[in-house]
């Protein structure tokens, strides 16, 4: 490196120092000085003179990473008008004057007194004068040159994307690029071999190489299997000086994931799975599961299962979970311990993703044997069938069984059933089913017009296990029979004019029925029988439900008959025929030439002529007034009273007290009423009852109504509903929920005895002789309880 420096400064001196030709000269823009041309003349002949250069100028080169303790020596400037007697000052200025770069004042030597880096500057560019000394004129015109660094190899191959992450397929052929890798040199390309990088692999022989010159890393191997080596870890070196003894090297680290593929088929662990479920599981309940094990992942690993045979492929299914991959089993219809008690299934996994150059790894599927037993649990009752629809006559007797509701137990035990009715379904108690057989019988008369359908609900119960129940839905459509009389849609209230005539209408009705007929309604008009030669009115019947009023008369006056009342006997088409009479009310009017009513009230005839309406409105206001002073004076005198005072001689026992006692204790005998003691048809034969004070009862008697024959003709169950239904109707009938508290008397009670028979043999303080003061109406009193001188006579 020294020889080096020396011979550079050697050549940077000579050329400095030489003479340009003329053309250089001229080049070099910097003319030479007449003076100095004439000086060089006289030197030398005329024929041989030629143009010296006054400022001679050219690039400078310096080697970067100066590592000694001078200055770096770079270059010399010198003018050819410099003597060497130090007249001339040197001047340098521009990027790293005076900083990187001195330059001897004198001598014009440059040197640097920095640390040069290439990497970091590659040039300065510079300008430099000649000075008069004494004057400070220039000498010379400014001149600018060029300072270059030469590199040297300081800088090793950097990798800056690194590290890297690449992925390449599982069973890649060999040679399969994989990724790039690029290294870069902060070395001068253009100069020698500092930033030529080769690039070697380190680490991940032999399954990966890469290209020396591009750095591309491809696999080397064949067969590389994920399932057995999934990651690895590749160290790639690149090195400057073209690979060579002393060049600069750099690293990095590339992590190679080998991607999956379709490359394993899967199969069951198990080849045959014991399962079990209850028979009660309801539909699309789960089993169990299955699992075909696959190596792969993602979607080479999906599955799906199918069952391909067996007896059980149309009482379960099987579905895939997507996020396990395993096959579930589920119920696909009711099972039944008593039908079937196991089932075989045969379950396929397959992946439905396949790659066709896999194939040959053998088939992508796999089968297993599943076996499903049925375990046996206690099912409620089951009703044959699950539905009932009944239609039953709106006049059918209580106690008719209109179904039987039949169910059964499933279970092999075959349990006793009991059978009753959701009274939530049947709140009226209109129907009642049979504890045992399950015959569904009305309780209640029914009544179309009421409800027209019935909705319940049947239970059935095991007997000797009550919470299994099972239920059955019954809709009972009642029909319409002829039970009602049709009558009047609305009330009908006429008018007939003074002037009518023979044959006027009047009025038209219209009836309504309540009954539904299949046929449809039809009603029959005429006049009742009490008025059918009624002289006035007559009836024609429209023959569409509907029938017009007719006059018979003319004539009619209203001081005569102001209303008629025309009974009207309307029959329907039935079967019983039902019948009604409704009254036309029928006013008798004032009309005009026109048939327009003018007045309907028959008083308008009877007024004087002279006197006005307003005048008789004043007349009867004025007896109104009076009629109420009347009343005001007789109601003041009324309530006059004078005080009242006790007269000391008034004998307050001629007063009449009345008693209704039926013994001396009993205070009231209105709180029972004894005939509720009697025979209730005796009771119901005498008179009228009266009204009864005791508790309404809950549940009343059925024995009123009902005749004891309906035991013999009918059956158990129809005797006792009616029955029931009578009690249930009947407020009268005993036996009544109703408390009655009679206190005890006589020998050991507290109160001792409160009977007046055994009052004159008591040793009572009480005396009653007072009695015989009251007059001949207490003489009976007056003997039993007063004194008397005689022996008591006998009763």
């Amino acid at each position: 490196m020294s020889n080096a420096k020396s011979w550079l400064g050697l050549g940077m001196s000579l050329y400095f120092w030489g003479l340009m030709d003329l053309t250089t000269t001229v080049l070099s823009g910097n003319p030479t000085p007449q003076s100095k041309l004439e000086a060089l003349l006289s030197d030398k002949p005329q024929s041989h003179q030629r143009t010296k250069r006054s400022w001679v100028w050219n690039q400078f080169f310096v080697l970067e990473e100066y590592t000694g303790t001078d200055p770096l020596y770079v270059g010399k400037l010198h003018s050819d008008m410099d003597r060497g007697d130090g007249s001339i000052k040197y001047i340098l200025s521009g990027e790293g004057a005076g900083i990187v770069f001195t330059i001897d004042d004198t001598t014009g030597d440059i040197h640097a007194i920095q640390r040069l880096d290439r990497e970091e500057r590659a040039q300065y560019t510079l300008r430099a004068q000649a000075l008069d000394r004494r004057t400070g004129r220039p000498m010379e015109p400014e001149s600018e040159f060029i300072i270059k660094i030469q590199d040297i190899n300081d800088n090793e191959p950097k990798f800056l994307d690194g590290p890297y992450v690449a992925t390449v397929p599982e069973m890649s052929p060999v040679g399969t690029s994989v990724i790039q890798v690029t290294a870069t040199d902060a070395d001068d390309p253009t100069y020698g071999n500092s930033a030529r990088v080769v690039y070697s692999i380190l680490q991940g022989q032999p399954y990966f190489s890469v290209d020396s010159k591009t750095g591309v890393i491809r696999t080397a191997l064949m067969n590389m299997d994920r399932e057995a080596k999934e990651y690895y870890e590749v160290i790639i070196q690149a090195k400057d000086m073209g690979g060579q003894l002393g060049g600069l090297a750099g690293t990095t680290t590339v992590n190679i994931t080998l991607s999956d593929v379709n490359d394993n088929p899967p199969r069951f662990p198990q080849k045959h799975y014991q399962m079990s479920v209850l028979e009660s599981a309801p539909i699309s309940s789960t089993v169990g599961r299955v699992f075909a094990k696959d190596l792969d992942e993602g979607i080479n690993a999906e599955m799906k299962y199918t069952i391909v045979d067996g007896d059980g492929a149309d009482a379960f299914d099987i579905n895939t979970d997507p996020n396990f991959q395993v096959g579930i089993i589920t119920v696909k219809k009711p099972l039944s311990f008593e039908s079937k008690k196991s089932y075989t299934l045969k379950v396929e996994g397959a992946n439905p993703h396949l790659e066709m150059r896999f194939l040959n790894l053998g088939p992508f599927q796999d089968t297993t044997t599943v076996h499903i037993s049925v375990e046996d649990v206690d099912e409620p009752p089951v009703f044959e069938p699950g539905f009932y629809f009944v239609e039953v006559p709106e006049d059918v007797a209580i106690g008719t069984t209109i179904q039987i509701i039949s169910a059964k137990d499933p279970d092999m035990t075959n349990n006793s059933i009991r059978y009753s009715i959701d009274r939530s379904s049947d709140p009226g108690r209109f129907f009642y089913v049979d504890i045992t057989t399950g015959a569904l019988m009305t309780a209640r008369p029914l009544d179309r017009e009421e409800f027209s359908w019935h909705n319940i609900t049947v239970l059935a119960m095991e007997m000797n296990n009550p919470s299994q129940v099972g239920s059955v839905s019954v809709t009972i459509k009642v029909l319409d029979v002829n039970d009602n009389a049709p009558e009047f849609s609305r009330f009908y209230e006429a008018f007939v004019c003074e002037n009518a005539k023979v044959g006027q209408l009047i009025q038209t009705v219209s009836a309504v029925d309540q009954d539904d007929p299949y046929n449809g309604q039809h009603f029959y008009y005429s006049l009742a029988p009490e008025a059918a030669n009624n002289p006035n009115f007559t009836i024609r019947d429209n023959q569409d439900n509907t029938a017009r009023i007719l006059t018979r008369r003319s004539g009619f006056r209203q001081q005569e008959q102001s209303v008629f009342y025309l009974p009207i006997l309307i029959a329907d088409s039935g079967q019983p025929v039902l019948s009604s009479t409704g009254t036309l009310t029928i006013q008798v009017c004032s009309c005009d030439d026109e048939g327009h009513v003018m007045s309907c009230s028959p008083e308008a005839y009877m007024l004087p002529v002279s006197l006005s309406r307003g005048a008789l409105i004043a007349i009867l206001a004025c007896i109104f007034v009076l009629l109420v002073l009347v009343l005001l004076i007789l109601s003041m005198r009324r309530h006059r009273k004078q005080p009242y005072i006790i007269d000391d001689d008034e004998n307050i026992h001629e007063n009449i007290v009345r008693y209704d006692d039926e013994g001396g204790g009993e205070e009231d005998t209105e709180a029972f009423d004894i005939a509720a003691m009697w025979n209730p048809r005796e009771a119901q034969a005498g008179a009228a009852p009266k009204t009864r004070q005791d508790m309404l009862p809950e549940i009343e008697s059925l024995s009123r109504y009902v005749p004891q024959t309906c035991a013999v003709n009918s059956t158990v169950h129809s005797y006792v509903l009616a029955k029931l239904y009578e009690a249930d109707m009947d407020l009268w009938a005993p036996p009544f929920d109703s408390l009655q508290t009679y206190m005890f008397e006589g020998d050991g009670s507290v109160a001792g005895s409160l009977s007046s028979l055994q009052s004159a043999t008591s040793d009572s303080e009480q005396s009653f002789d007072f009695l015989t003061d009251w007059g001949p109406r207490f003489r009976k009193l007056a003997e039993l309880y007063g004194a008397s001188e005689g022996p008591a006579p006998l009763w």
